[in-house]
């Protein structure tokens, strides 16, 4: 019998060698839930003394029915999907890692800046169709001197800034703390919207963030102007986006991230020819995905071992 069992509630990626070889090192079994439900959840977590999550909601139902959990991992940077209260209650422990892919994020972000603005993805998809025409796509504008609003000025809204600034845009940032980066002057929200041409939002999801693009904010923005979400789905009230594009409030939207996930491809937004999609992809690289998913092993080894973990969030 090993020494210790850990329940991976889900991963989005084909097996688990890298964590296993991690936790045998502390004699500790790995045990991947066949689906994230949380009657499954619920079943499998007694006798658990670690439970590792992505995606899967980690309730207070989980939590209180983990007997002898004392971590709970997250395999990235949000904690929307742990009841991170519940188990500071029950004494255990929540970590993530809140800045594995900052860079593959921000970059992702500038490729949407990009598609939307030069009009890649429509090109692409009218020469696959066997139209080839430059005159079809216009108008086209340049990049470089647009300016680019960042809701949220973190960690990966920072690398985002550096990126644009590169690129010879102008960028202006909102955030609660109306701290933000040299060269990155802080504006209100609705002056953010009236003044950006791109408005790409880096804030994490909370119950004051929650649907923070609406009809109202989504009223305040050019009728020239883009929308790019990589952070979380449920930053945007998606049918106040499909009415809008309805309405030509704004010229078009890029979204890695939806809700649900996967969203309905045959319905607004989703299906509007001006809206871009991906199917939550910005945080992925092969090195970024290496590093979290050892970084996440090497906490659960730390806490097993009686060590301090790194990034822990509730302590």
């Amino acid at each position: 019998m090993p020494k210790y069992r850990a329940l991976y509630t889900d991963f989005p990626w084909a097996d688990t060698h890298v964590e296993q070889a991690l936790l045998a090192e502390v004699d500790c079994e790995l045990v991947a839930s066949p689906d994230n439900r949380e009657e499954t959840l619920m079943g499998l977590a007694p006798g658990m003394d670690a439970i590792i999550t992505c995606w899967a909601p980690v309730t207070a139902r989980v939590i209180d029915a983990a007997d002898r959990c004392r971590h709970i991992a997250r395999t990235g940077i949000g904690l929307d999907n742990i009841d991170v209260p519940r188990a500071t209650q029950r004494g255990i422990v929540v970590t993530n890692v809140p800045d594995y892919c900052v860079t593959e994020v921000a970059e992702h972000a500038m490729a949407l800046i990009y598609a939307l603005g030069r009009k890649v993805a429509d090109y692409h998809l009218a020469t696959k169709r066997g139209q080839y025409s430059l005159v079809a796509g216009l108008p086209v504008e340049r990049i470089s001197g647009k300016t680019l609003g960042l809701i949220g000025v973190g960690q990966i809204g920072k690398a985002v800034a550096r990126l644009a600034a590169a690129a010879g845009m102008n960028v202006i940032g909102h955030n609660r703390s109306q701290q933000t980066p040299p060269g990155v002057p802080w504006r209100s929200l609705e002056e953010l919207l009236a003044a950006s041409d791109y408005v790409s939002i880096q804030a994490p999801l909370t119950d004051a963030t929650r649907n923070l693009i609406n009809d109202k904010t989504l009223s305040q923005m050019k009728p020239t102007a883009f929308l790019v979400n990589t952070a979380r789905g449920g930053l945007v009230d998606h049918a106040a986006l499909a009415r809008a594009l309805e309405k030509g409030a704004i010229a078009g939207a890029a979204l890695d991230v939806q809700v649900p996930e996967p969203p309905d491809l045959s319905q607004p937004p989703y299906n509007d020819p001006r809206v871009i999609v991906t199917p939550h992809v910005a945080f992925q690289s092969s090195e970024a995905t290496h590093e979290l998913r050892s970084r996440v092993g090497q906490q659960v080894v730390a806490m097993l071992r009686g060590e301090t973990p790194e990034n822990i969030v509730n302590g």
